[in-house]
């Protein structure tokens, strides 16, 4: 075997930039970039081109909602359109597919607020960087009977919903947050619908 045909490092290797890009994804680590990009090259190169360019279109056609900021298609995403909503109960997260795991439990009727993010001083993300003057604009327009603060157990989403109580206790409305079943530490976007939906319909009142 001729040992100079071997790639001499990690970058000579012939899916090394398709392993790059792939590492650049939440939770793949190199082994998982690898079979990715070994898979990519399983494909048909008209499938490649298909899955490429549905990358560009969506990442081109997605805007954030005008009114709840989760992510949409058009000016206002589908649930602030949809007339059948509970506009009463308004369920604030920090990111958009916090909003998409919540839909799945199908337990919860009213609409959204996303923060765009968690307080987390360390990483340089203070309160002035997230919605939140938006979310104020939003009380002071309509009177909610509930804000629930579905944001993630950890020591960022603590941090978050210590400060939005500061700011929300002016206003008459019932706070609650999510409750039984989601464990400290844990992310509403990697917890199972069942485990979602028990904290939906345990939250404690604050």
């Amino acid at each position: 075997m001729d040992l100079s045909l071997e790639p001499k490092n990690e970058t000579d290797s012939p899916i090394a930039g398709l392993v790059s890009q792939f590492k650049k994804l939440p939770g793949v680590g190199e082994k998982s970039a690898q079979r990715l990009a070994f898979f990519i090259l399983s494909m048909s190169e008209s499938d490649v081109s298909t899955f490429s360019s549905e990358l560009v279109t969506t990442r081109r056609s997605i805007q954030y909602c005008s009114h709840c900021f989760s992510i949409s298609r058009q000016e206002q995403c589908h649930i602030c359109l949809d007339p059948s909503r509970d506009l009463d109960r308004l369920c604030i997260v920090s990111d958009p597919q916090d909003v998409f795991s919540i839909e799945k439990t199908k337990s919860f009727r009213g609409v959204y607020h996303v923060l765009g993010g968690l307080i987390s001083p360390l990483d340089g993300v203070h309160p002035e960087m997230l919605r939140i003057p938006e979310l104020v604009a939003r009380l002071k327009k309509h009177s909610y009977k509930e804000l629930i603060l579905a944001i993630n157990s950890t020591v960022e989403g603590d941090a978050t919903v210590m400060y939005l109580q500061s700011i929300l206790k002016s206003f008459e409305v019932s706070i609650s947050k999510l409750a039984h079943g989601l464990p400290m530490g844990a992310d509403i976007d990697y917890a199972d619908e069942l485990t979602l939906q028990k904290a939906l319909e345990g939250r404690i009142l604050l």
